[in-house]
């Protein structure tokens, strides 16, 4: 029979973080019945592959996942390769385009890599909801559909909001929260994350549980992680991510460069901080912005390059930042003699010749170091390091 911790002491490590557990006495019940009998609760969140990489945002409940499998639970790490299919309207004011079946696949496997970068292979059991809802027949939708009502349905925030302003909702769209709560009902699931933004769906699979003659799973509701601008829930369509494959060097360049507002909610749900420390963690937040900073970029890289990675991306940004050096490392090519907008465009620093010969005359183009504001001057046959904004270095070697 598995042990399992002493109940506070599970409980006290899933509330960390938590934004909500609906209902929280449940979740007492299902742990208490675990350690009597020694059966794992079955630990579901649902990842629709409509982009190919995770970011930090993910690692939020990610991390909470990899908390119930240390306290000896089992976690479902459910890719929703066919409600990608559907696309999840949560936020939505318009119908979300759809994805094409190969194109979720080939995002659905980029996962198992980066999961396990935080996972323990041994306790997540991956799954794809393919596997039962593309073998739904008709009958079997009616008879999900029939368990909720078109109202239940429009008390959802961003349809209710929808409908009132006479925005078109499909009856594609009112089916996303049904086939992602079946989704609980086939795993049978004790507990539920996702983010704030999912609470809808994931009390509608409780409902639906309940109309199955089963025992609903807790909803366990994690906060969403602001992006790098400081404002919007961290996505790539906002293009304000960090991805967990991204390199080091960009990962620590891209934390440093957050806004000091999110210095305190980062280090809370990104950090490895102990929750012995986290408050004096917290309080350098806020008497030493820019150490705690560091302090996190490192945290963040060593996650997941390791902590050699973290020490080289955090030279490599002294260079740039501090010693003002161009990176030791540099893509570098050869370019017959031409202008110096030609060259830009060629070795993808600029999209056109006029976006060039903007980025010169706007003073962001450096050649061996001295501002070359003329887009239109000649480079001559030599060795050159050329350098655009802050992060884009090249070697160009003109010759004939």
């Amino acid at each position: 029979m598995r042990a399992f911790p002493p109940l506070n002491e599970q409980m006290d490590a899933i509330r960390r973080g938590a934004v909500e557990i609906i209902p929280e006495e449940a979740l007492v019940r299902k742990l208490e019945r675990a350690i009597a009998t020694g059966a794992p609760l079955v630990v579901k969140q649902g990842f629709d592959p409509t982009r190919p990489h995770l970011h930090l945002g993910y690692m939020v409940s990610i991390r909470k996942l990899r908390t119930f499998q240390e306290l000896g639970h089992t976690v479902v790490f459910l890719i929703g390769d066919f409600t990608a299919l559907v696309g999840d309207p949560s936020g939505r004011s318009e119908t979300r385009p759809r994805l094409t079946e190969a194109e979720v696949a080939a995002n659905a496997e980029t996962y198992r890599d980066q999961i396990f970068r935080v996972l323990d292979p041994k306790t997540t059991v991956i799954e794809r909801n393919s596997r039962w809802l593309s073998k739904l027949a008709l009958p079997d939708i009616l008879t999900i559909t029939s368990h909720y009502t078109v109202a239940r349905l429009l008390e959802r925030d961003d349809f209710a909001k929808r409908y009132a302003a006479g925005t078109p909702i499909s009856l594609f769209e009112f089916l996303y929260p049904l086939l992602v709560a079946y989704d609980s009902v086939v795993l049978k699931a004790d507990v539920e994350m996702g983010g704030s933004d999912q609470k809808y769906n994931l009390l509608v699979g409780r409902t639906l549980m309940e109309r199955y003659a089963m025992e609903p799973q807790v909803a366990l509701i994690m906060p969403l992680l602001r992006g790098t601008d400081g404002e919007r829930k961290m996505s790539q369509s906002y293009d304000n991510y960090i991805g967990i494959t991204e390199p080091p060097e960009d990962q620590y360049g891209k934390t440093l460069s957050i806004p000091d507002t999110l210095l305190e909610e980062w280090t809370t749900l990104v950090s490895t901080v102990s929750a012995a420390g986290l408050g004096a963690a917290l309080a350098r937040c806020r008497a030493e912005p820019y150490a705690a900073k560091r302090a996190l970029a490192r945290d963040i890289v060593t996650q997941f390059h390791g902590a050699e990675a973290a020490a080289r991306a955090e030279a490599h940004f002294d260079r740039l930042f501090k010693s003002k050096e161009a990176p030791e490392q540099r893509p570098a090519f050869t370019h017959a003699p031409a202008s110096l907008a030609v060259v830009l465009k060629d070795i993808g620093f600029a999209k056109s010749l006029g976006e060039a010969r903007r980025m010169a005359t706007q003073g962001g183009i450096q050649v061996d170091g001295v501002k070359a504001d003329d887009g239109n001057r000649e480079l001559p046959e030599g060795k050159y390091v050329v350098k655009y904004g802050k992060l884009k270095f090249a070697d160009v070697v003109i010759m004939k």
